[in-house]
């Protein structure tokens, strides 16, 4: 815990890693305010990417990423003593230094890359390894462990939706605070706190009401992908011997 009191916890994944059902569920805390993917704004308008509602969430947004940093160690919103930040590993772009976030618990949530790959492919069909995150999330790991001398907490999206409870109290132990039931469910529908991407990208989690046990299997990764699935299964598996075990 930082000197205000307030434990702010940055949450690393790529996109379609059920990352909005994790804020969900630390939202349904009455401990916590959570931001959903902060520096969107700054990537979408550094890079000129072709995104559903690019040009919306550039001008409801602020561009520049370090005013965004600032925020992200400044003053929690409500004054609540847990500040969960949803953060896409893709949106941290070469010329930003993490060193401006101050006094953040870093983690990583992480999923099987044939099931990210089908996920995102619904929601925009033209894919690369650079848009699910994959090797910045690796970067981002190898570069906050050799910072703070020991490798952040990891979670598997599989792990969680199997066994909700063992896992999300593994995490919270992780990160220093206690575990909450009630962040094993949450209410139905939109929240204030989502972007206004979730139109486009959180349909399912709208209508969700906490985290459900996957399928048995991933749909099949379309040929023309397998080179780009063997390259996200590369990173995925670095990552994946760290990953936080139920007790």
């Amino acid at each position: 815990m930082n000197q205000d009191g307030v434990v702010r916890i940055a949450m690393w994944s790529g996109p379609r890693n059920i990352s909005t059902a994790m804020m969900r569920s630390f939202e349904n805390r009455s401990d916590c305010a959570v931001w959903d993917e902060p520096f969107y704004a700054h990537y979408l308008s550094a890079t000129g990417l072709d995104h559903p509602m690019a040009t919306e969430i550039i001008a409801a947004y602020e561009t520049d990423w370090e005013k965004v940093a600032n925020l992200a160690s400044g003053p929690v919103p409500g004054d609540k003593t847990v500040f969960y930040q949803k953060h896409m590993t893709h949106h941290i772009l070469p010329h930003m230094d993490l060193a401006r976030l101050q006094g953040i618990r870093h983690a990583f949530l992480i999923r099987d890359p044939a099931r990210v790959l089908m996920s995102y492919m619904e929601k925009r069909a033209n894919v690369t390894l650079e848009d699910l995150g994959f090797s910045q999330q690796h970067q981002l790991f190898e570069m906050i462990w050799d910072d703070q001398k020991i490798p952040p907490p990891v979670l598997d999206a599989e792990d969680l939706l199997l066994n909700p409870m063992a896992m999300s109290t593994a995490l919270c132990v992780a990160l220093g605070i206690e575990f909450d039931p009630a962040m094993l469910s949450w209410p139905v529908g939109r929240r204030k706190s989502d972007g206004l991407w979730a139109a486009h990208w959180y349909g399912s989690v709208e209508q969700s009401t906490g985290f459900i046990a996957p399928s048995n299997s991933a749909r099949k990764v379309p040929e023309h992908l397998r080179d780009l699935l063997v390259d996200a299964e590369f990173y995925y598996q670095a990552l994946r011997p760290h990953r936080l075990k139920a007790k």
